[in-house]
């Protein structure tokens, strides 16, 4: 179970071309976007704490979870006032509604049970989830396409979670998905 987790050197995760790939201060500035204004911030699959950390600069309380346990002090390494915890997207650490947004960063694809991912990041997030994934497209980086999620299905998951509304947002390299209550 959870095979497909990120098993490689946390420095990948911040090499420049891929920081550069993430838009990541375009993808927070959207998601952060609309009449949610979030005081907090759930970043499910954190990794080394990328997006934790920009969100942190935001002024959010920031937590994440991880399934690979060696992401946790990296992730404090770079956002010393987050709570991190090991544990995975289908099963959150946290209480019902705890954050007004979560965050997924490339993480829905390693899942094992989208539907079910997405009901947990429903259940803790008060506002809005925000999911962020490769297109269904063949590019020169990322997974291969049997791994990438078409854009319907994710409407079709988000609805079958109980999200009101998604909105689907073309970035440079990737999608964002919007999915409020």
């Amino acid at each position: 179970m959870h095979e497909r987790r990120f098993h490689r050197a946390i420095e990948r995760l911040r090499d420049p071309e891929r920081i550069d790939r993430l838009e990541i201060a375009r993808v927070v500035k959207v998601t952060l976007e609309g009449p949610i204004k979030p005081q907090s911030v759930l970043d499910v699959g954190m990794g080394s704490g990328l997006f934790a950390e920009a969100f942190s600069a935001e002024g959010l309380l920031v937590a994440g979870v991880d399934a690979n346990p060696e992401m946790i002090p990296a992730a404090i390494s770079f956002v010393p006032a987050g709570v991190f915890k090991t544990g995975i997207a289908e099963e959150l650490p946290f209480n019902d509604d705890e954050f007004d947004l979560v965050f997924m960063g490339l993480v829905l694809h390693e899942t094992d049970d989208q539907v079910k991912a997405l009901q947990e990041a429903f259940r803790v997030c008060a506002k809005r989830l925000a999911v962020l994934e490769w297109p269904y497209e063949v590019q020169e980086f990322g997974p291969e396409m049997e791994e990438r999620i078409r854009e319907e299905e994710i409407q079709r998951w988000a609805e079958a979670a109980g999200f009101t509304s998604n909105k689907g947002i073309h970035m440079k390299n990737l999608m964002l998905y919007l999915l409020d209550k």
